[in-house]
């Protein structure tokens, strides 16, 4: 898994997230400016994070791994396919890289990338789709880097903080399929 899914260039890998994860992914999750670009604003815990396992990765419906860099195995983040639909063969893409240094780096568009051909040979997905607030421009911006193109805009969508949100649909579309 580790020698199929990584990037020479940007020096980092996917691997499946396990338990001793479990942790390290409840902190990232609660940082102020995760949660902030997340859509769900409510602390995260580690009793939700492990049923969240039992529930959704343990059955299926969900994908998880952990970006880690090359050189020492170091954990900096996840990605992830949630909302499988084996049928019409599709899935929802989301990421976060955990570690603040490593942001703003190409890592994210990297590591999307690395997903998306999981996604597309290893699950045989035809289409992967994400929501993201539309004002959050760096990441729009990764995500069209990694090949995702905005589908729509869906303005006042989420009331969050006290204020309405705009957020963007956005996809990609299997390119050995085209």
């Amino acid at each position: 898994m580790e020698r199929k899914y990584w990037d020479e260039t940007a020096h980092i890998y996917l691997r499946y997230m396990n338990p001793e994860d479990t942790d390290r992914i409840v902190a990232w999750r609660n940082q102020k400016d995760i949660r902030e670009s997340s859509f769900s604003q409510n602390p995260f815990t580690r009793e939700g994070h492990l049923n969240w396992v039992r529930e959704m990765v343990d059955t299926g419906k969900v994908v998880q791994m952990v970006i880690c860099l090359e050189e020492s195995d170091e954990p900096i983040g996840c990605v992830y396919l949630r909302n499988i639909d084996r049928q019409n063969r599709k899935a929802e893409y989301g990421i976060y890289i955990g570690e603040g240094s490593f942001r703003g780096k190409g890592i994210g568009t990297s590591a999307a990338r690395l997903m998306l051909r999981y996604g597309f040979t290893e699950l045989c997905l035809h289409r992967i789709y994400l929501l993201a607030y539309a004002d959050n421009l760096q990441a729009v911006k990764s995500y069209e880097k990694a090949g995702f193109s905005k589908e729509a805009c869906m303005r006042d969508d989420v009331f969050v903080n006290g204020r309405f949100r705009d957020v963007v649909l956005m996809a990609i579309l299997n390119p050995a399929e085209a």
